[in-house]
């Protein structure tokens, strides 16, 4: 019961997400740069985020000294994904697109989970995990033929 919340959380910021490429997609056209539209994005996101922390958080930014050097690329892979799907979106489709993208997401995450990279928690792969991740990379071949 108490992972209620976190997946409600997590059901609605999937469905930014699936909306995120044709509104990028939409500056891009306007623009004509996918850098710009994704640039925009991540401004308008930064501006958000500082707007909230400002009113809620306040860490010290200090906080972050000793944060390992990898874990200063999560704007670099989230800056690639919004460029990407600027891109990718009108050319594909948002569903083949997205389909790809989360095929793509999830067998990494079996990666991340089995050896447990990047300090998380360790947990291995099963034949449970292995047929649903493979089923969905099957449902994102099926989106993408039609």
């Amino acid at each position: 019961m108490a992972a209620i919340f976190p997946l409600i959380l997590v059901l609605i910021a999937g469905i930014g997400l699936a909306i995120q490429p044709p509104t990028n997609a939409a500056l891009a056209k306007t623009s004509g740069s996918v850098v710009l539209a994704a640039l925009t994005s991540f401004l308008i996101g930064t501006a958000t985020l500082a707007v909230v922390w400002a009113a809620m958080d306040r860490t010290s930014p200090a906080a972050l000294k000793g944060a390992p050097g990898w874990a200063w690329l999560g704007g670099f892979y989230g800056a690639g994904f919004v460029a990407v799907l600027a891109y990718a979106a009108p050319r594909l489709g948002i569903s083949v697109a997205l389909t790809a993208a989360i095929a793509s997401q999830l067998a990494m995450a079996l990666i991340v989970d089995h050896f447990g990279l990047f300090g998380v928690r360790v947990e291995p792969v099963t034949i449970g995990k292995f047929a649903g991740v493979a089923l969905v990379i099957a449902g994102a071949v099926l989106v993408r033929r039609g």
